[in-house]
């Protein structure tokens, strides 16, 4: 288990930190007799060192920003890390102000650590960025950033006035879905901004695209097997310490469980030798040709 886990960081552009570790979200709030579990589970990862926790207005239509909510209420709010999301529909200034009010509502704060556009679609960036510092300025987000952001829109977003003031790109990445490898990866180093990736064990079979893999295929993998048996560790530990390998690479994995909270946080601790990358690479390589970004 790693010992300080809130000081295992990565660097933002800002000059400010993000853990490099958090909790995700997603589908939680989706099942009402699953609340306490969800609550309880993002305090146990509260308590372990893991203060980061990722949501989105869309996930569950709010209700996984209130169990987050609810998760956070008897912490001291500054030991907590709060990111959510806005629907590019509502990345305007006739929505953006009641949609972010809705989620700080919901979540029990009057201010977001992070403030992602969760896709582009028809969002204008322009619009966005100004909308961004306005409300950093009012003090309601302190820095924001994107999602599911690849090279062409990056570089559309670096073109508009402050758009070089994103602070992350959160985005699909796992030992399956590799795209990013080919050019963005180099692109934000270049810019120094980092990822989040979102799914970093996988996908479920369901959501799987034509270029992905699905997360029943990378856990049956004989070199996945055998790299995870030589570190004496799980598949799912394996599968995090690949994303999280990678320096600007923050992660955000959901786990309700203790048992898999504790699985990932071990993560931390977990080095990937060249050996072992070469090995995995050999089932699942990175690109060698632009791939379209996968995203959900």
């Amino acid at each position: 288990m790693a010992k300080d886990i809130k000081n295992i960081t990565v660097q933002l552009p800002d000059g400010s930190s993000m853990q490099k570790l958090g909790q995700g979200t997603w589908k939680m709030g989706e099942d009402d007799r699953k609340a306490e579990k969800e609550v309880a589970g993002l305090q146990y990862g509260i308590d372990l060192g893991l203060s980061m926790i990722d949501s989105a207005e869309m996930y569950a239509d709010g209700k996984a920003e209130m169990i987050a909510g609810r998760a956070i209420q008897r912490y001291d709010r500054k030991d907590i890390y709060l990111i959510s999301k806005v629907y590019p529909q509502n990345a305007c200034r006739e929505h953006i102000y009641s949609s972010l009010d809705r989620s700080l509502k919901l979540l029990g704060t009057d201010y977001l650590d992070m403030y992602l556009l969760h896709w582009r679609e028809d969002a204008d960036l322009s619009e966005v960025v100004y909308l961004m510092e306005e409300l950093k300025e009012k003090g309601k987000i302190r820095r924001w950033g994107v999602s599911n952001f690849d090279v062409a829109d990056m570089e559309d977003l670096w073109k508009v006035p402050d758009g070089n003031k994103c602070c992350v790109n959160q985005i699909l990445y796992n030992l399956g879905t590799r795209g990013i490898e080919y050019d963005l990866l180099q692109w934000q180093r270049e810019k120094q901004v980092p990822f989040m990736a979102y799914t970093p064990v996988g996908q479920a079979g369901a959501l799987v695209t034509e270029a992905g893999v699905s997360k029943e295929a990378l856990m049956s993998d004989k070199n996945v097997l055998e790299v995870a048996e030589k570190h004496g560790i799980s598949i799912v530990q394996l599968l995090l310490a690949f994303v999280l390998r990678l320096d600007d690479m923050i992660a955000i994995p959901k786990a309700v469980s203790p048992e898999h909270i504790d699985e990932n946080a071990a993560a931390l601790d977990i080095v990937l030798t060249d050996e072992d990358l070469e090995q995995l690479s050999a089932s699942f390589p990175a690109p060698t040709e632009k791939k379209p970004m996968e995203k959900y």
